[in-house]
C-alpha cells in the first residue's frame, strides 16, 4: 500500500495553508467528517482526558472534545493551520510525540495525501495509551467521478494523474489492522454536490485545501485541455444545469490494543460443534 514519493508534503503543505485564507467558505466536507467523528465517539461509553486532534482548520472538534473534558493538542500539516490553533505541524507518518501520550486520536481529513498510510497508522497507534481510541476520517476511493472523466477528456489519447491516487473502504481495514489496532472498523458514506460549472467544484476543492498533489504532477491543462473539460464537465448536467459531483468519506477506528479488551475465544475451546449446532436448528 506504500507507493514512495507519492505526494509532494512541501506542495500539500502549501496547498493548506493557501486554503487557510478563505476555508470557511468551501468547509462543508470538513465539517460532513467531523460531525460524524464527533457522533460516533458519542456511541462510546469510554471517557478519554487527552485527545489529539490531526486535521485542525478551525476548532470545532477541539471545542467539542474541551466539553467533554478533553485536555486537546492540536497539529496540522499546515503549518499556518497547526499555527492558529495554537499546535505543531507535523507529518503523520512521522508524529513527534512519545509513546502513549494520548487516550484518543481523531485524525480528520488528511490521511488521502499520506506517503506512507500504514505508517502513520501505525504511529498514531503508538501515541495512543493501552485501550485508547482512534478515530479517522477522509476522502476514499470512488470520489470524484465526474472530474475525473472531465480531465480525462481534456488530456485526450494521453492522459495523465491528475488526481492522487485513493484508498478504498476494505483496504483500509485491512491496514488498521495491519497496524496493530485492535478491533478495527472501516465503512464509508457518500455526500453528492451539485455543481453549475467545473471551476466552481475546483474553487471548492482549492478552498478545502484538498486539490492535488502529486510530486511529479502533469504540467497544467493549457487553455484547449481546461474548455474541453469544461465542457465535457457540462455536458454532465441535469434539467437544472447543475452536475452531481460525488464525495465518498471514509471512516475508521480501532483500538490500541489492551488485556482489559474483550478477547477472541482460543481455538478449539468450543464446547458445540459447529455442526451440532446446525443440527439442533432444523
Amino acid at each position: 500500500m506504500r507507493v514512495p514519493h507519492i505526494f509532494s508534503q512541501t506542495l500539500r503543505a502549501r496547498r493548506r495553508d493557501r486554503a487557510a485564507r478563505s476555508f470557511q467558505a468551501h468547509d462543508f466536507l470538513y465539517a460532513e467528517m467531523a460531525d460524524e467523528m464527533l457522533e460516533r465517539l458519542d456511541d462510546t461509553t469510554r471517557k478519554f482526558a487527552r485527545a489529539l486532534v490531526i486535521g485542525c482548520p478551525d476548532d470545532r472538534i477541539a471545542q467539542a472534545l474541551a466539553a467533554r473534558g478533553c485536555a486537546v493538542t492540536c497539529a496540522d500539516p499546515g503549518p499556518v493551520w497547526a499555527q492558529r490553533a495554537g499546535g505543531t505541524a507535523i507529518q503523520e507518518d512521522a508524529l513527534p510525540y512519545e509513546a502513549g501520550s494520548f487516550d484518543l486520536i481523531l485524525c480528520c481529513g488528511t490521511l488521502d495525501a499520506v506517503n506512507d498510510l500504514p505508517g502513520a497508522l501505525i504511529a498514531m497507534n503508538r501515541a495512543l495509551e493501552p485501550d485508547g481510541l482512534l478515530l479517522v476520517s477522509f476522502v476514499g476511493a470512488g470520489s470524484l467521478p465526474v472530474l475525473r472523466a472531465a480531465l480525462l477528456a481534456a488530456d485526450g489519447d494521453r492522459p495523465a494523474q491528475r488526481i492522487h491516487p485513493q484508498v478504498d473502504v476494505r483496504a483500509l481495514g485491512d491496514l488498521m489492522a495491519r497496524a496493530g489496532l485492535a478491533m478495527p472498523v472501516a465503512d464509508s458514506q457518500t455526500l453528492e454536490v451539485r455543481y453549475g460549472s467545473l471551476f466552481t467544484l475546483i474553487a471548492d476543492l482549492r478552498g478545502m485545501g484538498v486539490a492535488q498533489c502529486l510530486a511529479s504532477a502533469p504540467p497544467p491543462l493549457a487553455r484547449v485541455g481546461l474548455a474541453r473539460a469544461a465542457d465535457d464537465f457540462a455536458r454532465r448536467a441535469e434539467a437544472d444545469g447543475r452536475v452531481t459531483e460525488r464525495f465518498v468519506i471514509i471512516h475508521g477506528s480501532g483500538w490500541r490494543p489492551s488485556q482489559s479488551q474483550p478477547q477472541p475465544a482460543r481455538r478449539g475451546s468450543a464446547t458445540v460443534s459447529l455442526a451440532e449446532a446446525l443440527k439442533a436448528k432444523r
